[in-house]
């Protein structure tokens, strides 16, 4: 099985066509597009490859950034074998075969650079399985995920790697692509400007979703270019990255709840947008934009939760798609509304503050006493009745007896709270004369 990805013992076969994406394949990692912050002088490769001193390594990004084709040169630049396998595909016999090779191979002089695409896809004990032969030198590990290798890795695999993140191409990154596919192919493709813009656009970032479009736009047989609108008809658009229960999903959901905490209307309706159109269920987001109401809005306006409240029960009522313009509605208005997490923080501080102080009791005079036996003990005793106060505030207090009276709640100068810090500090002011008197 090994020999079916070993490219060290591999021999020459009549090839018969190519696919673009495999004919422009780099041959070196100065050919490779993109991943300079990596690749180059300053970069953790380049600083590796410099100083001659290749380690194990993850490599982290979305798909067709080139993590293979990064792995395969490393391998090249080291005089190392190259051995690729798909986690998808590989069990546990095929990776002995795997290491047992790597072993013979060491032995006669040579190391192993092995490549493992889909490395989330092990389980723990498959993962554990590299560990020592990562160790001995038998291989050199480099792993490719997409998934976020902090929840997907093992921490022992993780200690003996280093991450290396690997960016999403941007468009001039694509269109420097398109340039050396257009050189290969001998001619330009027949798209107009904004044509070949959306040619890049539906490429989201993936170089090899690029080429393989690339190839179908240069096999049509056209007289003259091809705009827009007739590019879209001739080609499906590719779908966004979006995974509903991995990184993608809270890495939108974050951009969402940071956009509406930074008043940005525009921003929030578009992360809102990318998630729908990702499949996310509108529930999900429902639920999110209630809790931002009453974590990051609060107080400074008290109708922000019931505008979520409605607009779930809205959504519920009509469904998708009529019912999630209800939702918009609520994006909206969280991202404009005032913001205060006074009371978030205030809870905070209080449950902290419960925690260290959680068996004391409350002070006597606010206990009940129905039982003769509680009252000769002093509950209730020296109780006083708000309501038959002077501006109905006692002052009096309730904390427990000997706790040094704590402040957690701290209304900001904004929206509705400016009224309650009044409130704050004439009940402040009342305390202190009615304690104090």
């Amino acid at each position: 099985m090994a020999d079916l990805f070993d490219t060290a013992s591999a021999t020459p076969k009549a090839e018969g066509p190519r696919p673009l994406a495999d004919r422009l394949r780099p041959q070196s990692l100065a050919e490779v597009i993109g991943q300079a912050h990596v690749l180059g002088p300053e970069g953790p490769l380049g600083a590796m490859l410099a100083a001659q001193s290749l380690s194990s390594l993850i490599l982290w990004g979305p798909p067709g950034v080139g993590k293979t084709t990064i792995a395969r040169l490393l391998a090249r630049e080291t005089d190392l074998a190259f051995v690729q396998i798909s986690a998808i595909f590989t069990g546990v016999p095929e990776l002995r075969k795997v290491f047992e090779s790597a072993k013979i191979r060491r032995q006669n002089g040579q190391g192993t650079l092995l490549f493992v695409d889909e490395i989330h896809r092990f389980n723990k004990a498959q993962q554990d399985g590299f560990l020592p032969h990562m160790e001995d030198g038998t291989i050199l590990l480099v792993g490719a995920t997409t998934e976020n290798p902090s929840f997907e890795l093992n921490a022992a695999l993780l200690s003996r790697a280093q991450v290396i993140v690997l960016e999403r191409l941007n468009l001039a990154d694509l269109e420097r692509m398109m340039q050396r596919a257009e050189m290969e192919l001998g001619r330009v493709l027949p798209l107009t400007g904004e044509a070949r813009e959306a040619l890049l656009e539906m490429a989201d970032g993936d170089g090899r979703a690029l080429l393989n479009l690339t190839e179908q736009v240069a096999a049509w047989r056209i007289d003259k270019p091809i705009d827009r609108d007739q590019l879209a008809t001739r080609l499906m658009r590719r779908a966004a990255k979006y995974d509903k229960s991995g990184e993608e999903h809270y890495n939108l959901i974050s951009a969402l709840h940071k956009s509406v905490r930074g008043s940005d209307p525009d921003a929030a309706l578009y992360w809102f947008a990318r998630m729908l159109e990702g499949g996310e269920d509108p529930r999900f987001l429902a639920r999110r934009l209630t809790r931002m109401a009453v974590e990051d809005i609060g107080l400074a306006e008290p109708q922000a939760h019931s505008v979520c409240l409605d607009a779930w029960n809205t959504y519920e009522r009509l469904g998708s798609p009529e019912g999630e313009l209800a939702l918009a509605n609520a994006v909206v208005y969280l991202a404009l509304a005032p913001k205060s997490n006074a009371v978030y923080a205030a809870y905070k501080a209080a449950r902290a503050s419960a925690r260290e102080t959680g068996s004391q009791m409350p002070p006597r005079h606010i206990l009940n006493a129905p039982t003769k036996m509680m009252k000769d003990i002093g509950y209730g005793t020296g109780y006083a009745y708000d309501h038959d106060a002077e501006d109905g505030f006692s002052g009096q207090d309730y904390f427990p007896e000997g706790m040094k009276r704590p402040v957690f709640y701290l209304p900001p100068e904004r929206g509705y709270e400016r009224e309650l810090k009044k409130r704050v500090e004439y009940f402040a002011k009342l305390r202190a004369k009615r304690q104090g008197g």
